[in-house]
């Protein structure tokens, strides 16, 4: 009984004992698991953000935009220089004179024989200087002289055709022709502008030669001048 008594105390001494001892093992193993632990978390924690810092640096390099160096803009086309500003003109008189007038209406109201009486009025001139002369022996236009020709008081008149006449036809031609300086028609200067019947036009020519004119004067002096003037056959009522 004794005996039994002492061996219990003394497991119960050795379980006292042991309990401490557990108690440190365990303590030391729980601290020693947190602290392998923070060691662990703190690694991955920096291997995580040196991760992390080296894919932000690889990003900010891959995604640098190298500018690239632009090409010079176009230059300009060159401007032309404005051209000079031109000089006043002294304008000359034409050295070739038409001998040709326009046309004239023949639906207009005819001139009655009347009014070619032969006397002319001669009009107010201004003096504006030296009159241009045609070239060589070409004649005078009307507007270059100071007197034009006019026809002779007593001169004859181209004949009315019979036949015509008869037929009741009346016309009218319209001639050109040139008066030299003795107030005869050069009759190879005779030209038919308009007609209105080839027989009226054929007694213009044919009383031509035998018509008398008052030359015209420049600076009084004669000259020849190109005339154009109308014929009229009208039969009296």
């Amino acid at each position: 009984m004794a005996f039994k008594l002492r061996t219990r105390c003394h497991l119960f001494n050795n379980l006292l004992e042991s309990k401490p001892q557990k108690q440190r093992s365990t303590s030391s193993t729980v601290i020693s698991l947190v602290l392998h632990t923070a060691l662990i978390a703190v690694a991955v924690q920096a291997t995580l953000q040196a991760t992390q810092e080296k894919e932000k640096v690889e990003e900010k390099v891959s995604f640098v935009d190298v500018k690239k160096d632009e090409p010079p803009p176009p230059k300009p086309p060159p401007q032309e220089a404005p051209p000079p500003p031109q000089s006043f003109q002294v304008l000359t008189a034409p050295v070739n004179i038409p001998n040709v007038l326009p046309d004239i209406d023949l639906s207009a109201k005819l001139t009655n024989e009347s009014d070619f009486t032969g006397k002319g009025v001669q009009s107010a001139k201004a003096n504006t200087g030296p009159v241009a002369r045609p070239e060589g022996d070409q004649p005078y236009f009307e507007f270059m002289v100071e007197k034009p020709v006019t026809e002779a008081s007593n001169t004859q008149r181209p004949r009315f055709p019979d036949i015509l006449k008869s037929a009741g036809v009346e016309g009218e031609v319209l001639a050109q022709f040139v008066v030299d300086t003795t107030g005869h028609v050069e009759i190879n200067s005779f030209k038919v502008l308009k007609t209105s019947h080839e027989l009226f036009a054929a007694s213009v020519r044919s009383a031509l030669p035998g018509m008398r004119f008052i030359p015209a004067e420049v600076g009084q002096k004669r000259v020849r001048q190109l005339v154009q003037q109308p014929f009229v056959f009208a039969i009296a009522k």
